[in-house]
């Protein structure tokens, strides 16, 4: 499942500065703090880890993957068992002369390898379908953090915005780090986007 999420970290790389005219954003201290320039250029990064546990529509979609995840194991293995149970059986038949004809034999060994096969394209269409649904998420959130950022943005004016995850920046001075500032900003907007959905089902 971690693998998943992690696919959903890399998707959000580095994102520079938008100059669409968009809606001023709250201003918050750390995001001032921030605001200062290295010579001509202006700099700030968000932390991956933290966004990914604080940031709403994370948190929830994590869960709903990890529900299809858990879910989707167990039917491989449920199935994978009874596959295992037909299998013994079949072999102990075999060595205790159980089948009436060699006819018999066969057939129930065909029907213990398309019970295999089957298996198979069931755990592959499952895994395709989970890879499908993270795919999804992966968008959604690279739209969310790009639309929320060209509207921050449009006040702050940062000319580069980059993502901290483990040690892929060295070292970055926390005067620099906008990651509260962008977790409140999002989890705002996407409340908003909840009750203006919310209305329009209870308006149907």
């Amino acid at each position: 499942m971690k693998k998943y999420m992690f696919l959903a970290a890399a998707a959000v790389v580095a994102l520079a500065s938008c100059n669409n005219a968009s809606p001023k954003m709250d201003e918050q201290p750390a995001a001032a703090a921030a605001g200062e320039s290295t010579g001509n250029l202006k700099i700030a990064y968000v932390e991956v880890d933290s966004l990914m546990t604080q940031y709403e529509f994370c948190k929830e979609f994590t869960l709903v993957l990890q529900k299809k995840s858990t879910n989707a194991r167990n039917t491989v293995n449920a199935k994978g068992q009874a596959l295992q149970n037909a299998a013994a059986n079949f072999q102990q038949k075999l060595q205790n002369n159980g089948f009436t004809s060699r006819e018999q034999a066969e057939s129930q060994q065909a029907a213990i390898q398309r019970q295999q096969q089957s298996l198979q394209e069931l755990s592959a269409r499952l895994e395709n379908e989970l890879a499908s649904e993270t795919n999804k998420y992966n968008e959604a959130l690279r739209d969310s953090l790009q639309h929320f950022l060209a509207a921050y943005n449009k006040d702050k004016k940062y000319d580069l915005i980059l993502t901290k995850q483990g040690d892929n920046i060295l070292y970055a001075a926390k005067r620099f780090d906008i990651t509260n500032d962008v977790i409140n900003g999002l989890n705002k907007r996407y409340k908003s986007t909840l009750k203006n959905e919310t209305k329009k089902e209870e308006k149907k």
